[in-house]
């Protein structure tokens, strides 16, 4: 399986508004930071130039990723259902946002849909890499069908075919015929990796760890009714307490949910209790949070789990002694790579000194002051360029990766929107009966981080 900026209006504003002033304030934006929304629309306006510069106007469909060189860009035209949905979500945050009109939302979206809908799939299901300039399989990247990838590419649909009603139909077409099934495995309980078309087979691994980034894929497999509610409690918040191999010996009890036995088990880093990702980096945490509610229903567990792990993401740079935070997969000068906060994994990734600015603006919800001083910092190591914030920089060598990539853009617009105008793409998501079904599992479960 990207950020902002604010500051600005005067602190005396906020100390000794009246009600002369009260009219002046919307509703709207009562417990926001003054004067950061105007930073983050001019952040956001940036980041949507990407899509519009770099989304095939035929097909509709978004380049994977552009690299900024001595000689001119270098622009990569293949893209992923991720891709495709980042674009899809990105469209829909530009024109809540006022960044576009509704008529040219729509027409964007309009002919990315019509592209999809002539795709070649498996089992309703997406490839992982199509060329943009015809839709086309990339066959020379293999046939490959991943679970996470689909599950943003129905989370994508989902939310344009609730903002804009005269698409539903095609969305709805195209999210009902992605058949999940095909990829869960019911006597684990857990959903393979993916499918591996030329070979005829699925994956031998599992997506076994509940606090990753496919927990999206498996909300809405559930929600479509292609998997049982019992896959929610398979998924494994840590490992067994007996699997010596990772990180950490977790701590914490058993408890039944739904008639499943759940280890609610935790790890610990600078006094506080957490539940692991995978890796330990910031988009396998908190990017299934663009779409799920898990902030505002998972209280007593993802929401809380989330904002933990944005506290720890910082309290780890302050104790590497970087000057900025954020740590997350993201462009390297000649790649592409996997960072984290390497105590917050299962089997964490290495830190590398290397921050991406998406993982900043994932925070925002949870601590925007916080990341506003983080997107200024990063300004100040010259990380801003056309289309936003470039994807990375190394701390150590101030080697920055001048490059823009959409699975990231798309976080950050995403982000942006659900911080400045109240969740509307969580809004847009929950309105779905897919987004609807299965709120009751986020309510009821408990982490054992209190």
């Amino acid at each position: 399986m990207n950020i902002v900026k604010r500051l600005g209006f005067v602190i005396t504003f906020c100390l000794f508004a009246t009600t002369a002033f009260a009219p002046v304030i919307s509703a709207h934006d009562l417990g926001k930071l003054p004067g950061f929304k105007p930073e983050l629309k001019a952040v956001a306006k940036k980041t949507y130039t990407y899509f519009e510069d770099f989304t095939d106007p035929t097909t509709g469909l978004t380049y994977d990723e552009v690299r900024i060189k001595d000689k001119g860009m270098e622009e990569a035209k293949r893209t992923s259902p991720t891709n495709i949905a980042m674009y899809m979500m990105s469209t829909v945050s530009a024109e809540q946002m006022g960044i576009l009109s509704k008529k040219e939302a729509v027409s964007r979206l309009k002919t990315t849909l019509n592209t999809l809908e002539k795709m070649d799939k498996w089992n309703g299901l997406f490839y992982n890499w199509y060329n943009t300039d015809d839709g086309s399989v990339k066959k020379d990247w293999g046939q490959f069908i991943s679970q996470v990838d689909n599950g943003w590419m129905s989370a994508g649909l989902i939310v344009v075919g609730q903002a804009y009603k005269e698409l539903n139909a095609q969305t709805s077409t195209l999210v009902k015929q992605m058949n999940y099934t095909t990829l869960y495995d019911p006597e684990v309980g857990q959903f393979r990796g993916g499918y591996d078309v030329a070979k005829g087979a699925l994956t031998e691994h599992h997506y076994g760890s509940f606090y990753t980034e496919p927990r999206v894929a498996s909300y809405i497999a559930i929600g479509k009714g292609d998997v049982p509610q019992e896959h929610w409690w398979k998924m494994y918040r840590t490992m067994p307490l007996e699997w010596d191999w990772q990180s950490q010996t977790p701590q914490g009890q058993t408890v039944n949910y739904d008639g499943v036995d759940v280890f609610e088990g935790s790890y610990e880093y600078k006094g506080k209790k957490f539940v692991p990702s995978w890796g330990g980096s910031m988009f396998e945490g908190l990017m299934p949070g663009l779409v799920i509610k898990e902030k505002d229903l998972g209280t007593q567990a993802l929401g809380l789990n989330n904002k933990r792990h944005v506290e720890l993401q910082i309290e780890y740079a302050k104790e590497k002694g970087y000057a900025a935070w954020g740590f997350s997969p993201s462009a390297t000068p000649t790649g592409y790579s996997e960072f984290a906060a390497t105590p917050l994994g299962i089997s964490g990734y290495k830190d590398g000194a290397t921050v991406t600015a998406h993982a900043t603006f994932l925070a925002l919800d949870y601590a925007p002051e916080e990341a506003r001083k983080n997107i200024k910092t990063l300004k100040k190591l010259n990380m801003m360029g056309k289309y936003g914030l470039y994807d990375s920089i190394n701390l150590e060598t101030k080697e920055i990766a001048k490059a823009y990539l959409a699975l990231d853009q798309g976080m950050i617009m995403v982000s942006i929107a659900n911080y400045l105008e109240d969740g509307v793409i969580r809004d847009y998501f929950h309105s779905d009966p897919i987004g609807q079904k299965p709120e009751a599992l986020l309510q009821k479960e408990v982490f054992s981080i209190q």
